[in-house]
C-alpha cells in the first residue's frame, strides 16, 4: 500500500511538471498510470475501511443482542467479501495488457439466419456485461445481415482492465435451441467466433508500410442520419499482405473512421503476431491446437435443457437468459483462476 502511495505522488509530481506536456506521447502514458494508481490505492483504502468497519461493528455484536445490529453486521460483511472477491480477481491479471482497453470482433459462422441472430445475441451480451462492469463501449463496425441478426461487429470497450477481463472470451460459441425462424420448431446449433485484441497504442511498435494498404471509402448504412447516408464517410482498410480488413462507420468524419481503422489494423497484426509464437511454442511442445469452428469455448443450451458451460474450465451454470443478459462475471472468473493456478 505504501509503495503505490509513494508512486502516486512522484506521478502527481511529475503531472504537474510543465515540461511534461511539451511530449504528449509520455504524458498520455502518466496519466494513465497515474488514473490506475490512483483507482488501486482507493480500492485498497476501501477494503481497509471496510475491515476496520466489520471489526468494530462484531465487538459491539458481541456485547450486545440486537437484531438489527446483527442485519448490519452480515451487510457489512457480505459488501467486503464482494470488494474482496473483486481484488482478488483483479490481482490475477497478470498478463502484459490486462490494464489496456479491448477490441472484440464477432462473426458469424456458416448457418446463415441461425448463426447471425447467434452473432447477434453476443453483442448485446458483451455490450450489457460491459454496462454492468462500467466500461464504456463504442461500436466501430456493424455489418447487418439481410434477414436478421448481424454478419459482423467490432466494438470497443474502454476501462480499467477491460482486455485482462474479456480476453477469456476469445474462441468459438455455440448455441442450442429451437429455431425461431424454423417453421416446424426444430432445434438448431449456431456458431460464432468471436476475437479479443488489446486496445494497443503509441507505446507499442507496430510497422505498417502505406504500400502495403488499400484503402477503399463507401457510404455508411443503417442508422445515423441522412449525413452518414449521403458522404462516403466509411471506411475500409486492407492490408494485403496479410489480406486483414477492417473497417469502421461510426464517425461522420472520414477522418476519424480512418484513424479507428488503422487502430483495429494495428490491434489484429499484433493478435497475429501473439498466435503465431503460440502456435510455435506449441509446436515445440509437441501440441497442436486446432482453430476451427468445432473447437468451441463454450455451449449456450436452451433446449431440451437450460446450461451455459465453459468447456475449458467445466463451470456452468443453468442461468442461460442472465448469461444472455450480460451476467458473465463467474465465467471470467473461472478461467482466471485456472490461468492463475496454472501459472
Amino acid at each position: 500500500m505504501q509503495g503505490k502511495i509513494n508512486r502516486l505522488e512522484e506521478l502527481d509530481a511529475a503531472l504537474s511538471s510543465q515540461s511534461l506536456w511539451d511530449n504528449p506521447d509520455k504524458a498520455q502514458e502518466i496519466s494513465k498510470e497515474h488514473a490506475f494508481c490512483s483507482s488501486q490505492v482507493k480500492k485498497i483504502s476501501k477494503l481497509m475501511t471496510g475491515i476496520d468497519s466489520c471489526e468494530g461493528l462484531l465487538e459491539i455484536f458481541t456485547s450486545e443482542s440486537d437484531p438489527e445490529l446483527q442485519q448490519e453486521c452480515i451487510l457489512e460483511l457480505e459488501e467486503l467479501e464482494r470488494n474482496l472477491g473483486d481484488f482478488e480477481l483483479q490481482k490475477m491479471l497478470k498478463g502484459e495488457h490486462d490494464v489496456r482497453d479491448v477490441i472484440i470482433e464477432i462473426n458469424a459462422g456458416a448457418g446463415g439466419t441461425e448463426a447471425q441472430d447467434w452473432a447477434d445475441m453476443l453483442l448485446r451480451m458483451y455490450l450489457r456485461y460491459g454496462e454492468k462492469a462500467g466500461f464504456g463501449s463504442e461500436i466501430a463496425q456493424i455489418l447487418p445481415a439481410d434477414e436478421a441478426g448481424i454478419k459482423s461487429a467490432t466494438v470497443i470497450f474502454r476501462g480499467e482492465n477491460a482486455y485482462g477481463f474479456l480476453r477469456s472470451e476469445r474462441g468459438v460459441h455455440r448455441l442450442v435451441r429451437i429455431s425461431p425462424f424454423d417453421s416446424n420448431a426444430r432445434r438448431h446449433t449456431s456458431f460464432a467466433s468471436v476475437s479479443v485484441m488489446p486496445d494497443i497504442e503509441l507505446d507499442i511498435q507496430i510497422d505498417i508500410n502505406d504500400d502495403d494498404l488499400r484503402i477503399d471509402t463507401f457510404r455508411a448504412g443503417g442508422a445515423g442520419g441522412q449525413h452518414i447516408n449521403k458522404t462516403d464517410s466509411a471506411v475500409r482498410i486492407t492490408h494485403l499482405p496479410t489480406n486483414i480488413v477492417v473497417a469502421c462507420q461510426n464517425e461522420r468524419s472520414q477522418h476519424k473512421n480512418k484513424a479507428t481503422c488503422m487502430k483495429l489494423l494495428k490491434a489484429k497484426l499484433y493478435e497475429r503476431e501473439l498466435e503465431k509464437q503460440e502456435k510455435d511454442r506449441d509446436a515445440i511442445a509437441g501440441e497442436r491446437k486446432k482453430i476451427e469452428w468445432g473447437s468451441q469455448i463454450r455451449s449456450y443450451v436452451m433446449q431440451p435443457y437450460q446450461m451455459v458451460k465453459d468447456l475449458r474450465t467445466g463451470y456452468e451454470t443453468s442461468q442461460v437468459q442472465s448469461v444472455l443478459d450480460g451476467d458473465l462475471e463467474e465465467f471470467l472468473r473461472s478461467f482466471l483462476l485456472s490461468e492463475y493456478n496454472v501459472g
